[in-house]
């Protein structure tokens, strides 16, 4: 309804819009899986290292949308403001262009509130007293609305027409000079210089006003590739209308998912690279004796268990429920960019992926001389890949068990990919890989420097459970389908068998573990009596059997009877990654 009430309102304005769709849920209670940041206060940041905005982040401030509209941190610079802005906005999926149309069709309307001093301004909804009823953020500074609202503390109309959709933004915005003032509640913002009043004030029909604008819409003037397609903008309002207009609807549904996801009879025809569109499936399914040959095949071609499983894990694991983006659906794994994705090991998974479409010719090759329409995908084996690697662990370990497929994955085109956004969230960190890129600023007074903190972030995206995450981390490590492969964290004597070796060595009081560097991110694990070195293992193992939640789990697996429940446990967390993008089978239940 939010969303729907945003669209009217822009179409009531004037704005041709591109679309809508409904299939959006309301949640009852606070979401704590978003990564907010790791400020405590409200209007602060700790989030920016060397003038770098540190990732994951995009706004640059705590309780900021995207960035200070008063500039960096404050300061009223335009340039640095553009630069702030390109780099948040490429974090949500935005390019250039697509920035400055929200930014100038936005801001073709409506206005900023700050119309007295910011001492008035009462409490937040939450906090504020009980008659108030939740409304909150009351202003007591004359009638504390109309003429007197305070919101952001910002007293800015950016266009005489401030209900209707149109370029007297960018008119204004390119058209004059800009001299720094403050508004009344002292934040800076910039008024046109020897500019007749021409601004009707929102209030009182008998005065106008001066253009104002902020620093954030300086910015568009400023830098040379904004200030380009502003005004291509300005010289094409057609064109202008049209950018806005697929602008908002990219922002609005972009964290839908896939277009299958979508609903109602509004849903614009067209396929956006955004939505990571796949091609439609023109091949018939295999079937389970295909699938038991498939997997003996595989595993006769020379890859390791190690190499099998971490392929398969990279390829799924790129999913995320924000956005409910990525996945093992489309094989995009193969393709650019995250084909070169430092974590996915780029030399290694070509040689990877060239086995496997050898498998691929073979099997469709010989169902074509057969008049079968069954074919097999890259996706698909990607997939099976991994789960004959699991079953053929199970076996060295003494069990026989079997880990479920569903086939049906289709394989993306190199231009089904949204190349700079996937560009821009190339994994830092991924605990369940063994694999952290920054050790040198791991700070354990600041737990979000650390990996053990980044493992619970990509837990959350993964929608894996406390459980699955352990049981998902020990099973990883037991296979040795570690970052390069190393033996960071393979705590057995007998890697690529699936035992619950990981979590009896981890938690064995026999061992004594000491920092391996500077960073503490890297352990070494030394037999107390003979002062051998025997393992060695990273934050994110340790964490495990350091924090007293994960613990109790690890406890569980590391009895001697929990050997069958390891293996039941991490098959089951195993199967629901490497399905969680298939909406092509959850949409149809």
């Amino acid at each position: 309804m939010i969303i729907l009430a945003g669209t009217v309102a822009l179409e009531d304005m004037g704005v041709k819009i591109l679309g809508f769709s409904l299939g959006r849920e309301d949640v009852f209670e606070p979401d704590e899986g978003p990564d907010w940041g790791p400020e405590e206060e409200m209007l602060t940041s700790r989030r920016v290292e060397a003038g770098e905005l540190e990732r994951p982040y995009a706004a640059t401030e705590m309780g900021l949308i995207y960035v200070n509209p008063e500039g960096p941190g404050g300061n009223p610079d335009p340039l640095g403001s553009a630069q702030e802005i390109r780099v948040a906005f490429a974090r949500m999926g935005m390019n250039d262009e697509e920035t400055v149309a929200l930014i100038a069709g936005g801001h073709s309307f409506g206005k900023c509130h700050g119309a007295g001093p910011p001492d008035y301004l009462g409490p937040d909804p939450s906090s504020s007293p009980i008659e108030q009823q939740g409304l909150g953020w009351r202003y007591n500074y004359g009638s504390g609305k109309g003429p007197d609202t305070y919101t952001s503390g910002f007293e800015v109309v950016w266009s005489p027409t401030p209900t209707k959709f149109g370029i007297h933004y960018l008119r204004l915005l390119l058209e004059y000079e800009w001299e720094l003032t403050k508004s009344p509640a002292g934040k800076y913002q910039w008024v046109a210089k020897d500019a007749p009043e021409i601004v009707p004030d929102p209030f009182d029909p008998n005065k106008r006003r001066k253009p104002t604008m902020l620093t954030t819409d300086l910015a568009l003037k400023y830098d040379p590739v904004y200030s380009k397609i502003a005004r291509k903008f300005l010289e094409n309002p057609e064109e202008f209308e049209r950018a806005f207009a697929r602008a908002w609807f990219k922002l609005t549904h972009r964290d839908m998912g896939p277009k299958v996801c979508y609903v109602g009879p509004y849903v614009p025809k067209e396929t956006f690279v955004w939505q990571d569109p796949l091609p439609d499936r023109d091949f018939d399914l295999i079937e389970e004796e295909d699938v038991e040959h498939l997997k003996k095949v595989v595993l006769r071609k020379g890859l390791s268990i190690r190499q099998l499983v971490y392929t398969a894990w990279s390829s799924a694991s790129t999913y995320r429920d924000s956005d409910r983006r990525g996945g093992a659906n489309g094989a995009r794994i193969r393709l650019y960019p995250m084909n070169q994705w430092e974590v996915n090991h780029p030399e290694d998974l070509k040689r990877i992926i060239s086995v496997y479409e050898g498998v691929q010719r073979e099997f469709n090759d010989e169902q074509e001389r057969r008049g079968s329409k069954k074919r097999i995908s890259i996706a698909d084996l990607i997939v099976l890949g991994g789960c004959a690697a699991i079953e053929e662990a199970a076996r060295r370990a003494g069990l026989d068990v079997k880990v479920p497929f569903t086939p049906g994955r289709v394989d993306a085109n190199q231009d089904q990919v949204e190349v700079e956004f996937y560009k821009a969230i190339e994994p830092f960190a991924d605990g369940f890989r063994n694999y952290f890129k920054y050790p040198e600023r791991i700070r354990e007074d600041d737990v979000y420097t650390t990996p053990e903190y980044f493992l619970v972030d990509k837990a959350q995206l993964l929608t894996v459970t406390v459980p699955e995450m352990v049981v998902l981390i020990g099973g990883l490590r037991v296979l040795g389908a570690t970052y390069r492969y190393e033996d960071l964290g393979v705590l057995t004597e007998n890697p690529e068998a699936l035992t619950n070796d990981f979590f009896v060595n981890l938690l064995d009081m026999k061992y004594e573990w000491r920092p391996a560097d500077s960073y503490r991110y890297v352990f070494n694990g030394f037999d107390r009596r003979s002062g051998e070195l025997k393992w060695r293992a990273s934050r994110v193992d340790l964490i495990i059997g350091h924090h007293d939640e994960l613990r109790a789990v690890a406890e569980v697996y590391a009895c001697d009877d929990a050997k069958e429940k390891f293996v039941k446990d991490f098959i089951a967390a195993w199967n629901k990654v490497m399905n969680l993008d298939r909406f092509d089978i959850r949409m149809k239940r």
